[in-house]
């Protein structure tokens, strides 16, 4: 497989991404303080059969700082595509990155063909015990950056992966290389038309809800909502799968996103 990787100046900020296949497009978005690493076990499979897009979001990975101006990591996408010269894509999203996808699939209808949203994340809800990673922020600011890092590998989401170890050494990795700005400072996020949760019913592509088994109650009750709320979503939880489904089961979490995107394909 050829793949190819570059930085671009899009929507005000560098963004670095990979591409690699051919075929219909699709996008991978990674978690909070992960990059796109996190899809090594999805980018060359699934190139097999699509044109693959994967990139750091802003302030992640090998991409730009946040700054201070207001920004969309929606609009982001789409300033990355338009570079691409790609008209539209299935986008694809775990945790942090669920969000975002949803948040684009809302922004920018037209260009997205189909959403697959895995232990997503969703702008709007109230999670029970606080958004995940808050409290890492005083931590960060009266221990530093390394003690977060470590607090949060040690956290509920991840337990299910710290029992592989595979997958719990590829976590700490790509924590170790996050940055921990988002610890340290406000997030100047841009949401004009209100949280992604007042709006699911004006998602109009097939959609697919991915959840972990042994993924948190929060992302459960997430993934209920969305399969509920998209009016046309389908609901698929992975057995023995935690918040990391895409990397703890890959096997399972590529045979239902391969058969959902190859159905969307067809129809297309």
């Amino acid at each position: 497989m050829q793949a190819h990787s570059a930085t671009v100046v899009a929507n005000g900020t560098q963004l670095y991404y990979e591409t690699a296949g051919d075929g219909p497009v699709v996008t991978l978005l990674h978690g909070f303080s992960l990059d796109c690493r996190m899809w090594d076990q999805q980018f060359a499979p699934f190139a097999r059969e699509f044109r693959m897009l994967r990139y750091d979001l802003r302030g992640f990975g090998r991409s730009g700082g946040v700054g201070e101006e207001p920004y969309s990591p929606a609009d982001d996408l789409a300033a990355l595509l338009d570079h691409l010269d790609i008209a539209s894509t299935a986008v694809i999203g775990l945790s942090m990155g669920g969000g975002c996808a949803i948040d684009f699939a809302l922004a920018y209808p037209q260009r997205t063909t189909a959403l697959v949203a895995a232990d997503s994340a969703l702008a709007g809800y109230e999670w029970s015990a606080g958004r995940p990673s808050a409290w890492h922020s005083e931590l960060a600011a009266t221990h530093g950056v390394a003690a977060a890092r470590q607090a949060w590998l040690e956290c509920s989401l991840f337990q299910p992966a710290a029992q592989k170890p595979e997958v719990a050494a590829a976590l700490r990795r790509l924590v170790d290389d996050y940055s921990g700005w988002h610890w340290l400072n406000e997030n100047p996020l841009s949401a004009p038309s209100g949280p992604a949760i007042e709006h699911l019913g004006e998602i109009a592509c097939p959609s697919l809800i991915l959840v972990g088994e042994r993924d948190t109650a929060d992302f459960h009750i997430v993934a209920d909502r969305l399969a509920e709320d998209i009016p046309d979503a389908t609901l698929t939880r992975i057995p023995g799968a935690g918040h990391m489904s895409n990397m703890e089961s890959p096997g399972e979490f590529n045979a239902a996103v391969l058969n959902f995107l190859r159905a969307t394909a067809s129809v297309r």
